[in-house]
């Protein structure tokens, strides 16, 4: 944890010099979720979440290198299989004053048939950012929209939920958490599985930041 706090504070200096020399670039978080001892959801063929979507946040920095020359401000809460707190990934986004903030996992449940894309997004409360709140739903719509459209995804929406990530960054930024499909049926898990599918999903989330920094944080 050390380590994960001198590499926050190292970033965030670093950002500081940046500001100083030109006008801010927006900085997106991908938040590969669990890591470690925390493998989150293991799939019927084996596969473990915590692979998955750490292999997808690292398909995004490639694909964003190889395309678009690093343009793009990516930074990953995890680099590696370890274990970073809920509350030490909140705290990077506020240490690097993230524009959006992408917590990605995988999903599961106890019906096998279950499959498809959902977005969650902080549950809209009286104090809530109104700004952050229409910025995350338009972030929700538009990775739903890329997933649909360039993947054929059966989509299950977007809905509200109070998780600890979305909690903490409400304030920060934009934020949603994006659910993979479903590691408990035997079809999306395969598919999980492929290199293929991993690029396949770093480009829908790639194309989604693109759209939506287009959108709102343009100079």
């Amino acid at each position: 944890m050390k380590r994960f706090l001198t590499i926050c504070f190292g970033l965030f200096l670093g950002l500081s010099f940046a500001m100083g020399q030109e006008k801010k670039a927006p900085i997106i978080i991908l938040d590969p979720g669990h890591g470690g001892v925390d493998s989150g959801a293991v799939g019927v063929n084996g596969i473990r979440e915590k692979d998955v979507v750490l292999a997808v946040g690292k398909e995004v920095l490639r694909l964003n290198k190889e395309l678009y020359g690093n343009q793009l401000n990516i930074y990953l809460t995890r680099y590696s299989d370890t274990l970073i707190s809920l509350g030490h990934r909140a705290k990077l986004a506020k240490a690097l004053r993230a524009n959006l903030f992408v917590s990605i996992h995988c999903n599961q449940a106890p019906r096998k048939k279950a499959q498809g894309i959902e977005v969650f997004i902080q549950h809209p409360h009286i104090k809530m950012d109104t700004k952050h709140l229409l910025q995350s739903e338009n972030l929700a719509r538009t990775i739903l929209l890329e997933f649909d459209n360039s993947l054929g995804f059966k989509i299950r929406g977007r809905k509200y939920a109070h998780f600890q990530v979305l909690r903490d960054t409400q304030f920060t930024c934009p934020a949603v958490l994006l659910e993979l499909g479903f590691l408990s049926n035997s079809d999306e898990a395969m598919h999980s599985m492929k290199k293929s599918s991993v690029s396949g999903y770093a480009m829908a989330i790639l194309q989604t930041l693109v759209k939506v920094l287009e959108k709102y944080f343009t100079p």
